[in-house]
């Protein structure tokens, strides 16, 4: 069966448009899934960077503690074959809570290495949805900043089959906004 990543990274909760495409993309998408709310995860401090640079051989119980949601969500990225984003676009950008995310995913040694020939993702392949909210900013646009920025952080790791999903312009017309985003969802191959 194939496994399911979905991350939901919206602080509006229930009331997010982001959150109600990720709903519809899973549905259609199926799987086994596993779910992350992404507004549970820290951001990543000095002393996370410290552990996550010192060899884990050498790591003290503390710094194994730091990184263990890290090592989880990088499980839980590991074990899927399709992973589905909700990215409500802020102010041009990601989220908080989606960046906090990302931060606790792109770790070298475990989702990236340096080589030679410059860095190698390790982490791919796979697939990814990006369910992309925005109240004004259309998707792809100069001001869209969020959907460059995750193709990147994704390519980074080893991961370039993204497809983006968008009701973009929901502060002007709400229902045509989501509607669009829907039939681009019934076209997702399951």
């Amino acid at each position: 069966m194939t496994k399911t990543l979905r991350i939901d990274s919206s602080i509006k909760g229930d009331a997010s448009i982001s959150k109600r495409l990720t709903d519809k993309i899973v549905e259609r998408i199926g799987g086994d899934v596993t779910a992350r709310d992404a507004t549970a995860i820290p951001a990543i401090d000095g002393a996370w960077i410290g552990a996550a640079y010192t060899p884990a051989d050498q790591r003290s119980d503390e710094q194994k503690e730091l990184l263990a949601l890290s090592d989880e969500l990088i499980a839980e990225l590991k074990a899927a074959d399709t992973i589905v984003i909700g990215c409500g676009v802020y102010n041009f950008g990601v989220t908080g809570p989606l960046k906090h995310w990302i931060d606790m995913v792109c770790r070298v040694g475990e989702t990236f290495r340096y080589t030679d020939a410059g860095p190698e993702g390790l982490a791919g392949p796979k697939r990814v949805i990006i369910a992309y909210s925005s109240g004004g900013v259309p998707q792809g646009s100069a001001f869209d900043f969020a959907t460059p920025y995750i193709k990147q952080v994704l390519g980074f790791i080893g991961i370039t089959d993204v497809t983006v999903v968008a009701a973009e312009g929901v502060n002007l017309d709400e229902a045509a906004a989501i509607a669009k985003a829907e039939t681009q969802i019934i076209e997702l191959a399951a």
